[in-house]
C-alpha cells in the first residue's frame, strides 16, 4: 500500500493543476446540485419492531384522522392572580386564541378548546388546549411554528399567561456559531503547531472543501433518499474534525521529510506513502464505526451513519490527493517561520539543526514525556487506570431516557408550559400515554374497550383514564392514560410495562389486543432498542477494527491494548456525563439547568464516534513507533522516536477535535449540549490519558512481546506495509540505477 500511495502522492504533486481542478469541479457540481435540488421534507422518524411503532402503523391504517404520529402542541393558559380562566373575559380570549391557532396553519388537524375537553384545573387558575398536526414535528415548517407563536403572543396582551409546550416547536438548533468557534480554535492550534500560516491554512481549506462536498451532496440527495437535517449535522461535525486531522498528519510528515533533505516531490510522495497509509486505515476504522450504526435498525440513525461515513471517505481522498497537490503550490512556505527568520524563533531552529547535525535527535516535550513513561511505566499505568476508573464510577448509576420539555432551559416557553401544567394538573399530564385497542377479535368491541379502561385504571401510578374514543368502523379504540409521575420518571416507565403486561389477560378475557404508544412510550421503546443493540454493535465494531489493526500493526497485543484503552476512555466519559447531566455536578458551569436521565442514544453514539476517532490517534502514534522498531530500534527507543515525531501532532489533532465538539456545549438544546460535552471529554480522556500515557506504558512493559505475531498468522495476513519499508527498498534501487547511469568523468 505504501508504494501505491507513494506513487499517488508524487503524481498528485506533479499534476497539481489537474488534481486541484477535479476537486474544485466536484465542489461546484455538489453545490449546484444542492442549490437546484427540491426542498426535502424532513425525514420521518420510525422505530421498526417496537410496540409503539406498531400502534402508530395500526392507527395510520384504521384511523388516519387521529394523526397519532403527528406533531402536537399544548397551549397553556393561566389567569391573572385573583381571577379564573372560566371568567367571561378570559374564557372568550381563550376560545378566540384556540380558533386562531386552528386557522393559522393548514397542517393543524384539530385544536380542542379546554372547555370542551374539560382540561381546566380544579382551582380554575389553569387550562390547556391540545393541538394536533397532520405531520410530524420534523416536517413542520418555520411558517407553521411562527403562526403558533404569533397567535399566543397576541393572547398575552389580554393579561393571560400563555405558554406553549409539546414537540411542535421543536426545531433543529442552529449550530453555525459553534462551528465557527471550532474552526477558529483549530486555526490557532494549527498556527502554533506549524509556525506557518500556509501550513496551518492547508488543513483548514481542505477540510472545508471536503465538508462542502459532503454536506452539499447530502442536501442534493435529501429528497430522493429521505434524509433529514440531522443527517448533515453529524456529517458536518465528523467531516470537519477528521478532515483537519488527516490533512494535519500529511502536512506534518511532509515537513519532516523536507527536514531530512529530500526534494519537494519526493517528500510529498513519502508523506502520502507513510502518513497516508495511516490515514487510510484510520479512516477505515471511523467508517466501520459509523456504518455499523445500521445494527441498531433505526432508519434515521442508519442514514446519519452512512452519510457521515461518506464524508469521512471524502476527507481521506482529499488528504491523499489534494494535500500533495496544494503542497506543490505552497513550495517551502510550509516550513515554520523560524526556519526563515529570527522573528519566530530562528535561534531555536538553528539550535535544532545543530543538534541534528551532531547526531542528537531534537528534544521536545513529547520526547521527554516518552522517556519518563519508559522509565516509570508501572506508576504511569496505575495512575492512568485509577484516574479513569474513578471517573467511570458514576456509570453504575446511569439512567437512560429521552429528555422532555422538563429538561429545557427555564427561559423557554416549552419549560414554562411544562411547569404550569405540573402545578395546575400534575406532572403526568405532560406525558399522557396513548393505549390503542385492536378490537377486531373481540365479540363485543364496546364492552372490550370498557374492560381495557377498567383494568388500566386499577394499576399503580395511574392518575386518570379517559373514556375510549372509537374510529369509524368501531374496531379500534384510543384510550388516554395520565400517569401520576413525570414523563421521564422511572415510575412512568414501569407503568408502560405494567399496561403491556396486562395485554395477555385482556386478550384472553375479551379477544382485544392492546398497544401502548405516544411520545412517552416511544421514548421508552427507543431507549430499550438502543440498549439491546449496544452489545452487538460494540462486538461488531470492535471486532472488525481489531482485525484491521492486526493487519496494520502485525501484532495481537497492540490491537487488544487499543480496544481495552478505548473502553476505559468511553466508560470514563460516560461517567463524566452522568455526573454533570444526571447528578448536576458542575452543572452551572456547563449551563445545565435541569438534571435528568441521560439521552438513550448517548452510549451507542459515543461508542461509534469516539471509537473511530480513538483509533485515529492509535494508528498515527503507534505506526510511527512500529516504523522505528521495524527499522532496527530497540522497543523503548522506538516508543521515544514515535513520540518525538507524533506526540505534538496528535496533541494538536486532539485539541482541534475537542474544540469542535466543545463548541456545541453552548447550545440551548440539552441533547446537543450533552453530545458536545460527552464527545469532547471522551476525546480528552482517550487522547491525553489513554494514547499519551497508558499506550507507551503498556508497550514499555511488553517490550518486544508487543510486536509478537504467530508465524502462521504472519504468513496468512496481507502485507500492507504501513511503515513504508517498501519505499526504502525502492529508493535504494533508484539510487543504484542512477549511479549506474552516471557517466564516467575523464
Amino acid at each position: 500500500m505504501a508504494t501505491f500511495l507513494y506513487k499517488l502522492g508524487k503524481l498528485a504533486f506533479r499534476r497539481r493543476h489537474f488534481v486541484a481542478l477535479i476537486w474544485v469541479a466536484l465542489l461546484t457540481l455538489a453545490g449546484v446540485g444542492a442549490a437546484s435540488a427540491p426542498t426535502a421534507a424532513s425525514s420521518s422518524f420510525s422505530i421498526p419492531g417496537t410496540e409503539a411503532q406498531k400502534a402508530f402503523d395500526l392507527l395510520e391504517k384504521r384511523a388516519p384522522e387521529a394523526s397519532a404520529d403527528g406533531a402536537s402542541a399544548r397551549v397553556v393558559f393561566k389567569a391573572p392572580d385573583g381571577e379564573k380562566v372560566t371568567d367571561k373575559a378570559n374564557k372568550a380570549e381563550i376560545e378566540k386564541t384556540v380558533a386562531a391557532v386552528k386557522a393559522g396553519s393548514d397542517q393543524v388537524a384539530r385544536a380542542d378548546s379546554p372547555f370542551a375537553t374539560k382540561t381546566v384545573s380544579k382551582d380554575g387558575s389553569t387550562a390547556y388546549a391540545s393541538v394536533s398536526y397532520k405531520v410530524t414535528s420534523m416536517e413542520l415548517t418555520d411558517d407553521d411554528r411562527d403562526a403558533l407563536e404569533k397567535t399566543t403572543d397576541k393572547a398575552r396582551e389580554s393579561g393571560l399567561t400563555v405558554e406553549v409546550g409539546g414537540d411542535a416547536l421543536q426545531a433543529m438548533p442552529e449550530t453555525g456559531s459553534t462551528e465557527i468557534i471550532g474552526i477558529a480554535v483549530a486555526a490557532v492550534v494549527l498556527v502554533i503547531t506549524f509556525g506557518s500560516l500556509i501550513a496551518a491554512g492547508l488543513p483548514l481549506i481542505t477540510a472545508l472543501i471536503g465538508v462542502g462536498i459532503g454536506v452539499s451532496s447530502i442536501t442534493a440527495l435529501a429528497d430522493a433518499l429521505d434524509l433529514g437535517t440531522t443527517t448533515s449535522t453529524l456529517a458536518m461535525m465528523i467531516g470537519l474534525a477528521v478532515g483537519i486531522d488527516y490533512a494535519l498528519f500529511i502536512v506534518s510528515r511532509y515537513r519532516g521529510e523536507l527536514a531530512e533533505g529530500r526534494d519537494r516531490e519526493e517528500a510529498a510522495g513519502r508523506a502520502v506513502g507513510t502518513a497516508g497509509s495511516a490515514v487510510v486505515f484510520a479512516g477505515l476504522t471511523v467508517v466501520i464505526a459509523l456504518v455499523g450504526l445500521a445494527v441498531v435498525n433505526i432508519p434515521m440513525l442508519t442514514k446519519m451513519g452512512f452519510a457521515a461515513a461518506g464524508t469521512v471517505v471524502i476527507a481521506v481522498l482529499i488528504a491523499l490527493t489534494l494535500i500533495p497537490a496544494l503542497l506543490g503550490y505552497a513550495g517551502r512556505r510550509v516550513l515554520p517561520a523560524g526556519e526563515k527568520s529570527k522573528l519566530f524563533g530562528g535561534g531555536k531552529a538553528r539550535k535544532g539543526r545543530e543538534s541534528a547535525e551532531a547526531g542528537e535527535p531534537k528534544q521536545n516535550m513529547g520526547t521527554r514525556w516518552a522517556r519518563f513513561v519508559v522509565r516509570r511505566p508501572i506508576a504511569v499505568l496505575l495512575v492512568g487506570i485509577v484516574g479513569l476508573g474513578a471517573a467511570a464510577i458514576p456509570v453504575s448509576k446511569l439512567e437512560l431516557g429521552l429528555p422532555d420539555d422538563g429538561a429545557q432551559p427555564t427561559s423557554t416557553t416549552q419549560r414554562k408550559a411544562y411547569d404550569l401544567v405540573s402545578e395546575g394538573f400534575g406532572p403526568g399530564f405532560n406525558g399522557p400515554l396513548m393505549v390503542v385497542g385492536d378490537l377486531e377479535g373481540a365479540d363485543d368491541p364496546k364492552a372490550a374497550a370498557g374492560e381495557i379502561t377498567r383494568t388500566i385504571s386499577k394499576l399503580d401510578d395511574v392518575l386518570t383514564v379517559a373514556p375510549p374514543m372509537f374510529n369509524k368502523e368501531k374496531n379500534t379504540a384510543i384510550i388516554s392514560v395520565v400517569p401520576s409521575s413525570k414523563p421521564s420518571g422511572l415510575e412512568t416507565e414501569d407503568l408502560v410495562h405494567s399496561i403491556r403486561d396486562t395485554g395477555a389477560q385482556i386478550k384472553s378475557d375479551s379477544g382485544a389486543e392492546i398497544m401502548v404508544t405516544g411520545t412517552t412510550a416511544m421514548n421508552i421503546d427507543v431507549s430499550q432498542k438502543l440498549n439491546d443493540a449496544l452489545l452487538p454493535y460494540l462486538a461488531l465494531v470492535v471486532g472488525l477494527a481489531f482485525l484491521l489493526l492486526i493487519v496494520v500493526f502485525r501484532s495481537i497485543l497492540v490491537p487488544l491494548k487499543a480496544a481495552l484503552g478505548f473502553l476505559l476512555s468511553v466508560l470514563a466519559a460516560l461517567g463524566a456525563v452522568v455526573a454533570v447531566f444526571q447528578w448536576g455536578w458542575l452543572g452551572s458551569l456547563f449551563g445545565v439547568e435541569q438534571t435528568g436521565p441521560i439521552m438513550s442514544m448517548m452510549p451507542i453514539f459515543m461508542v461509534g464516534v469516539v471509537f473511530g476517532l480513538a483509533m485515529d490517534y492509535e494508528v498515527f502514534l503507534v505506526t510511527r513507533m512500529r516504523e522505528a522498531y521495524v527499522h532496527g530500534e530497540r522497543p523503548g527507543q522506538a516508543i521515544v522516536t514515535g513520540f518525538r515525531h507524533g506526540a505534538r501532532v496528535v496533541s494538536a489533532a486532539a485539541v482541534i477535535m475537542i474544540a469542535v465538539f466543545a463548541g456545541f456545549i453552548g447550545s440551548s438544546e440539552q441533547m446537543v449540549k450533552m453530545i458536545g460535552f460527552g464527545l469532547a471529554i471522551a476525546v480528552f480522556f482517550d487522547a491525553f490519558v489513554v494514547r499519551m500515557a497508558l499506550v507507551p506504558a503498556v508497550l514499555a512493559l511488553l517490550g518486544k512481546k508487543a510486536w509478537w505475531l504467530p508465524k502462521w498468522l504472519d504468513r496468512a495476513l496481507p502485507n500492507v506495509d504501513v511503515e513504508g519499508e517498501g519505499l526504502r527498498t525502492a529508493a535504494e534501487r533508484d539510487a543504484d540505477a542512477a549511479a549506474d547511469r552516471e557517466p564516467a568523468r575523464v
